[in-house]
């Protein structure tokens, strides 16, 4: 019996360790304002056009955690030709969707997207592996707002 007991606690024990690894494994949408602006006459919401620069990595995953690797495999600077999408309409990943709302004009921000709103598990070969992390630098240059009906 006593085996029994605790073999029942052992089992507890790891059911309680696997479900916090699990929930500690799946990260969220971290946004850092890398440039404020002072004059902020409209934010960015869903529908607005938005006219974006743009440089991404692939964070490298090590056996003791994260570490950005600095890998830059896309960007619009050197191109100087702005991406243009609609938000929030799902033209562009779900990080970007909420990462880029409420943004203002020459405001810079850094997002680093769990691939669970990147790419998933499938990822984008060759570039994007699956499970990746996206760190995306960005830089809103132009709102293009919808005159309301």
């Amino acid at each position: 019996m006593r085996v029994s007991w605790v073999l029942t606690v052992l089992s507890i024990c790891l059911s309680a360790l696997a479900t916090a690894a699990g929930a500690e494994g799946k990260r969220k949408l971290q946004i850092g304002v890398k440039k404020r602006v002072d004059h902020c006459p409209i934010k960015s919401r869903k529908g607005d056009v938005l006219h974006m620069h743009y440089t991404v990595g692939v964070e490298a995953e090590l056996l003791d955690g994260k570490l950005e690797d600095g890998t830059e495999f896309d960007s619009s600077l050197p191109q100087n030709q702005p991406f243009v999408f609609s938000l929030g309409t799902g033209q562009v990943i779900k990080g970007w969707d909420q990462g880029l709302l409420g943004m203002c004009e020459g405001e810079k921000r850094k997002l680093v997207i769990p691939s669970e709103l990147g790419y998933g598990e499938r990822g984008a070969p060759p570039k994007i592996p699956g499970g990746a992390t996206l760190v995306f630098e960005v830089e809103l240059l132009k709102i293009e707002r919808r005159s309301e009906l």
